[in-house]
């Protein structure tokens, strides 16, 4: 039995988003038993446990690793599984987790969850992530060797690099920027108004005769 594969099954339902009926189907393939067999109920009962699987996600992501087994037991006994044998030839029998009700959306949650508890029990809920791109937020499973990835995809890796690169560029720039818009303008070299030649007191010979008459008639 493939637990993987059926942890997997979580992290798709999840990054879905899964709204109509058609959005089912294509979610399944257009040719699958699924997707002949889906109705509006599986819509609604796949769409509210997508938002309880991604509370798993963020629980573990976030170190909250009681909360997220609390999560999954609550899941679990929400969907319990009933293991069959499966297979199209006898020679390829394996073992296969189902819903204890018939429908599509009891089938693919008893799967979805089973798988994400053995996930937990084998490498510990800090495997469960979420996106560290904030425009993006898709859950993942982290198979790194250190459990240090951080985004779903190296589309969101780089966009989240690139965006952050950028920022720390206009941070640096900004003071700069700031300060030149705060430099003083240079003032102007007042002009020196040029100083009047003083004008001799002495009289003139003509004043100088007439003080002299002048005082002849005293």
């Amino acid at each position: 039995m493939n637990f993987d594969e059926y942890a997997r099954t979580a992290v798709d339902l999840v990054n879905a988003q899964v709204e109509t009926l058609d959005d089912l189907r294509a979610f399944f393939g257009p040719e699958s038993w699924q997707a002949l067999e889906a109705s509006d109920r599986d819509v609604a009962t796949l769409r509210r446990g997508a938002r309880r699987l991604r509370e798993v996600f963020e629980h573990g992501s976030a170190g909250r690793d009681a909360e997220a087994v609390t999560a999954l037991n609550s899941l679990l006994e929400a969907h319990p599984v009933q293991p069959r044998i499966s297979g199209h030839e006898t020679d390829e029998w394996h073992m296969h987790v189902t819903g204890r009700a018939s429908s599509v959306a009891a089938e693919h949650m008893a799967g979805a969850v089973w798988g994400l508890a053995v996930w937990l029990c084998e490498f510990g809920s800090a495997r469960f992530g979420v996106c560290a791109d904030d425009r993006c937020g898709n859950v993942y499973l982290d198979t790194s060797s250190n459990c240090c990835r951080r985004f779903c995809s190296e589309r969101c890796a780089t966009r989240s690099h690139v965006a952050a690169h950028r920022a720390r560029k206009r941070a640096a720039e900004a003071p700069d920027a700031v300060a030149a818009s705060t430099t003083p303008a240079p003032t102007a070299t007042p002009t020196a108004t040029p100083t009047a030649t003083p004008t001799s007191s002495a009289p003139s010979p003509a004043d100088h005769e007439v003080n002299v008459m002048i005082g002849a008639f005293g």
